[in-house]
C-alpha cells in the first residue's frame, strides 16, 4: 500500500493537541455473525425477489452452521483484528479499493470541490484569489505539521487524524499491480506546485530566514508563472496521470529515463499541494463542476492530493485525490481555507514584495517520441471518457435544513430518501445504493457502507407514486423509512454494517480454499452493485461537490445539506440520463415538501399545503 513510514500518531508534546486522543482511540471492532448476517438478509430482501431471497436465505443458514467455514472465517478476521497494529481492514481497504483499483482516478474515484464566488473584490483577480488560497492552505498546514490542528470531534468523542500525515507533500505513485504512496517531511520541503498552460512550476515559500513569503509576495510569483507560461500550452505531461493505472504505470517508467524527467517528477511529488491556473472562464454551476471535476484534462496532475484550481474569472474549486484520504479531511482544509478567508482571520503580511525573491523555476520534461505518442493516446482515451459522460447540479433553493428540521426528520435520511423518490420516478424500481457511514470514531478507521434502500423505502416510495395512497399514510410510511436509515446508519458508524464485514471474512480465506455459497450468490453481487452512490458533505463555502458513477449502469451522487438549499450533483454515463435524474430529484423533493406539510397541517402544527398532486 504504502511506501513510506507512517507517522507514529504520537503527540510530539503534551500541548500537541492534532494527535492527543489518538492512541486512547478503540480499534476497529470485528462484528459478530449473528449481527451481520441478519442485518445482510434485511437488506437484500429489499431488493430481490421472494424466490432469490429464498436461496440467499439457504446459502445464508449454511454459512453460520456452527463449526463451519463462517465460523472459521470469523475466528480468522478475529485474530487479524488483534494482532494488526492499524486495523483488521485498514491495509485491504486501501489496496482493494484504492491502491489496487486499475481505472482512471478521473472520473472515477477524484472528487470536487467548487468553491462559492468569492465577495472580496480584490481576490476576483485570479492571481490574487490563487495566492489568499495558498497563503491560507499554508496557514492550515503549519497548524497540521505542528500539530497544532484541533482534532475533529463528533458525538461520542475523538476521530481518528491519522488521515492527515497524507495530506501535503503527498503523491500517489503508479505501480502494478498496487500503486503506492510517496510522502516527504514537510519540513524540508516547502515549495509549492503551480501548473499553467500543460507547464510545471515551483516557488519556494519561505525566505532564506525561514519566514514565509506574504499574500502579496504569493501573488507576484504567480504573476511571474502566467508571464513565463506564456499563451503556447506544452505537451501535456499530466494527461498521463488520468490514464488506466497499468498504462501510466509503463509511461512512468518510460519518462524517468530520462535524469531530467525524474528531477522534475520528484519536484512534483515532493510539492506541498498544487495550484492550477486554468485559461477557462466557467459561469454556471454544471460549468464550475465539471471544470473542477476532470477539466480538460491537460493543465492537472491527478496523483497529487490537493489540488486547487483558480480560473481567468476569478473562480475557483479543488480536486482530491481519494486514496489515502476520504473527503472530510480535505472538506474540513477547504471549509477552512474559505472561512478563515472570508472572515479576514489569516494573516497575509506585508504589502510590499521583496526585491530579493527568487524567479520560480520551470520544471522542463523531455519528451521522446514513445512518451510523445504515449501522451495523444492519453489525451483521446481521456477525451473519449470524458465525453461520454453527464454531469447536472440540482440546486433546490426551495429550503433546505431550515424546513427539514421543522419537519422533525432527520436532514441526512430526508436526502437520501428524495434520492430514492427520484430513482424510483425515473426506473420504477428501487436498486441497491451505496451511502458512505464515517468510521473515523476507531483508530484508523475510514468508512462503512450504509444500504439506503430496505423494505420500508421500497414501501414509501411505491407509494408515493400511487394516487389511491391518502397523503397522510404517505408521511406515516416516510416516518417509518426515515427511522430504518437512521438505524442502519446508527449501526454503520460503529462498524457494524455488512459490506465491510463480509468483505473482511471473504478476504480472510486461504489460498485455494474452496469460496462458501453465500459469495457466489447472485444476489451478494447484485446487493454491492451501486447502482447509486452517495455521500454527503456540507459546507456554506462550497457551490459544488461531487465525482462519477462506481458501475456503468449507475448515478454517483454527492449532495450538501445546507441551511436555505439543497444542492446534488449527479455525474454518470450519457445513456443513464443524467438530466432526467436532476428533474426528478427536483419533483421528489417538492413532493415530499407537500407531504409533510400535509401531516403538519394535519397535527395543528403548520398551515395547510398548496394542492399538489400526490
Amino acid at each position: 500500500m504504502s511506501s513510506v513510514k507512517m507517522h507514529s500518531l504520537t503527540p510530539k508534546s503534551s500541548n500537541k493537541p492534532l494527535y492527543k486522543y489518538q492512541q486512547s482511540l478503540p480499534k476497529l471492532p470485528v462484528p459478530t455473525l449473528q449481527e451481520t448476517i441478519p442485518k445482510y438478509l434485511k437488506s437484500v430482501k429489499a431488493v430481490i425477489s421472494p424466490a432469490e431471497f429464498e436461496k440467499t436465505q439457504a446459502v445464508a443458514r449454511e454459512f453460520l452452521t456452527p463449526g463451519g467455514i463462517g465460523e472459521t472465517l470469523q475466528k480468522r478476521l478475529e485474530e487479524r483484528a488483534r494482532t494488526e497494529k492499524t486495523s483488521w481492514l485498514y491495509e485491504w481497504w486501501n489496496d482493494w479499493s484504492y491502491m489496487g483499483y486499475r481505472d482512471p482516478v478521473v472520473v472515477y474515484v477524484s472528487y470536487f470541490f467548487v468553491f462559492r464566488d468569492e465577495l472580496h473584490r480584490q481576490w476576483r483577480n485570479p492571481a490574487r484569489r490563487a495566492a489568499a488560497l495558498a497563503t491560507a492552505a499554508l496557514e492550515f498546514r503549519r497548524l497540521t505539521v505542528e500539530e497544532d490542528l484541533e482534532p475533529e470531534m463528533a458525538k461520542g468523542g475523538a476521530l481518528s487524524m491519522d488521515q492527515y500525515q497524507w495530506m501535503f507533500n503527498s503523491c500517489r505513485i503508479p505501480a502494478i499491480p498496487s500503486d503506492t504512496t510517496r510522502v516527504v517531511d514537510p519540513a524540508q520541503n516547502n515549495e509549492i506546485l503551480v501548473i499553467r498552460k500543460n507547464k510545471f512550476f515551483t516557488f519556494n515559500t519561505h525566505h532564506a530566514d525561514g519566514t514565509q513569503l506574504s499574500t502579496a509576495e504569493i501573488a507576484a510569483q504567480i504573476e511571474k508563472i502566467y508571464g513565463l507560461a506564456g499563451d503556447k500550452p506544452a505537451a501535456p505531461i499530466g494527461v498521463l496521470t488520468a490514464e488506466n493505472r497499468d498504462l501510466w504505470t509503463k509511461q512512468r517508467e518510460e519518462l524517468v529515463k530520462s535524469p531530467k524527467n525524474r528531477e522534475a517528477l520528484d519536484a512534483i511529488e515532493r510539492a506541498a499541494f498544487v495550484i492550477c491556473l486554468d485559461d477557462t472562464s466557467p459561469v454556471t454551476r454544471n460549468e464550475a463542476s465539471r471544470a473542477c471535476w476532470h477539466g480538460d484534462g491537460r493543465n492537472r496532475f491527478f496523483d497529487k492530493p490537493l489540488q486547487f484550481i483558480v480560473f481567468e474569472n476569478g473562480k475557483a474549486g479543488f480536486l482530491g485525490e481519494h486514496s489515502m484520504m476520504d473527503g472530510t479531511p480535505t472538506s474540513r482544509l477547504c471549509d477552512w481555507v474559505l472561512d478563515n478567508l472570508s472572515r479576514d482571520k489569516i494573516n497575509h503580511g506585508s504589502a510590499t514584495v521583496a526585491p530579493s525573491l527568487s524567479a520560480p523555476r520551470q520544471l522542463d520534461f523531455e519528451v521522446s517520441p514513445t512518451t510523445a505518442a504515449n501522451i495523444k493516446s492519453a489525451e483521446a482515451n481521456f477525451d473519449k471518457l470524458i465525453g461520454e459522460h453527464s454531469l447536472n447540479v440540482q440546486a433546490y433553493t426551495v429550503h433546505g435544513k431550515d424546513l427539514i428540521k421543522k419537519f422533525k426528520a432527520s436532514p441526512d435520511a430526508y436526502a437520501q430518501m428524495a434520492i430514492q423518490l427520484a430513482y424510483y420516478k425515473m426506473h420504477g424500481v428501487s436498486r441497491p445504493t451505496y451511502e458512505s457511514a464515517q468510521t473515523r470514531k476507531f483508530g484508523f478507521g475510514r468508512t462503512e457502507t450504509c444500504r439506503t434502500v430496505s423494505e420500508e423505502s421500497v414501501a414509501w416510495v411505491k407509494s408515493m407514486e400511487d394516487p389511491d395512497v391518502p397523503v397522510l399514510k404517505k408521511a406515516e410510511l416516510a416516518r417509518k423509512a426515515l427511522a430504518a436509515h437512521v438505524a442502519f446508519m446508527a449501526d454503520a458508524v460503529e462498524n457494524k454494517g455488512v459490506d465491510r464485514h463480509l468483505l473482511g471474512l471473504k478476504l480472510s480465506l486461504a489460498k485455494g480454499e474452496a469460496v462458501p455459497s453465500l459469495f457466489t450468490d447472485p444476489a451478494f453481487e447484485y446487493s454491492k452493485h451501486w447502482y447509486l452512490s452517495t455521500s454527503q458533505l456540507t459546507s456554506e463555502y462550497f457551490d459544488g461537490y461531487g465525482w462519477g458513477e462506481v458501475v456503468p449502469d449507475g448515478y454517483g451522487i454527492a449532495y450538501m445539506i445546507k441551511e436555505r438549499s439543497l444542492h446534488f450533483n449527479v455525474g454518470c454515463r450519457n445513456e443513464m440520463h443524467g438530466e432526467r435524474m436532476h428533474h426528478f430529484l427536483h419533483a421528489a423533493l417538492d413532493d415530499m415538501r407537500f407531504m409533510f406539510e400535509a401531516e403538519l397541517a394535519a397535527s395543528g402544527a403548520g398551515p395547510a399545503p398548496a394542492k399538489a398532486k400526490l
